[in-house]
C-alpha cells in the first residue's frame, strides 16, 4: 500500500515536471527566433558583407546527359539535396514545386537526388518524381560529385545562390514554403 502511494506521488511529480517543460519551451519558443528565421535575419542584416563561392559540379538528367551548376551562371539558385527514401525530403517536396512554378523563369531549382547505387536508384528518384507529378527539374548525382562538392551529410539540405555564383543562404532539414520564398527573395532583390 505505501509502495503504491509512492509511485502514484512519483508519476505526478514526473507530469508536473513534463507540464513545466512543455509550458517554458513554448514560452521561449515565442521569444526567440527559430534557426531557419534567424538564418534568413542573419543573411539580410549583412548585406554586403564576404560570400563564399558555391563549388561546381556535374550531375546527370533523367537521359544521362552532363548538367554542371555553372550551366546555370548569370541566375539565382535553388539547389536542394534529397533522396525519395527521405521522409523529410518528401515534406518539402510540394512547397518546392509551388514555388517553383511560381518563379522558375527567373530562378533555376537545380534538385539533385543523392543516388547511391542502392537505397537510392536514379529508376527511384525519378519514380518518385513522376508519380507525386512535380514540375520542377531533378538531376541525379550518379557519381556523388555534388555531395561530396557540399559536404552533405544530411538531407534536406537546401542552398541558395546568387546570380553571381555565391552561396548566400544555406538550411539542414527541412524547410516551409515561407522559408523558402524568403530565401529566394534574398537572392531575386536585385534583379
Amino acid at each position: 500500500m505505501h509502495s503504491k502511494r509512492r509511485t502514484i506521488g512519483y508519476i505526478i511529480v514526473f507530469v508536473a515536471l513534463l507540464g513545466l517543460a512543455y509550458y517554458a519551451y513554448n514560452s521561449l519558443s515565442e521569444d526567440y527566433p527559430s534557426d531557419q528565421e534567424k538564418k534568413v535575419e542573419e543573411r539580410t542584416s549583412q548585406k554586403g558583407t564576404e560570400t563564399k563561392a558555391a563549388p561546381d559540379f556535374i550531375v546527370f538528367d533523367k537521359q544521362g546527359n552532363d548538367v554542371k551548376l555553372s550551366d546555370f551562371a548569370g541566375k539565382p539558385v535553388v539547389l536542394n539535396f534529397w533522396a525519395s527514401w527521405c521522409p523529410p525530403c518528401k515534406s518539402e517536396m510540394p512547397h518546392f514545386n509551388e514555388v517553383y512554378g511560381e518563379v522558375k523563369e527567373d530562378v533555376a531549382f537545380v534538385m539533385v537526388d543523392l543516388v547511391d547505387g542502392q537505397r537510392e536508384t536514379q529508376t527511384t528518384g525519378q519514380k518518385y518524381i513522376t508519380e507525386q507529378g512535380y514540375d520542377f527539374p531533378v538531376y541525379f548525382d550518379n557519381e556523388q560529385q555534388a555531395t561530396m562538392a557540399y559536404g552533405i551529410s544530411s538531407i534536406p539540405t537546401t542552398f541558395f545562390i546568387d546570380k553571381d555564383g555565391n552561396i548566400v543562404i544555406a538550411y539542414q532539414g527541412a524547410i516551409d514554403k515561407e522559408t523558402l520564398q524568403n530565401a529566394i527573395q534574398l537572392l531575386t532583390k536585385d534583379i
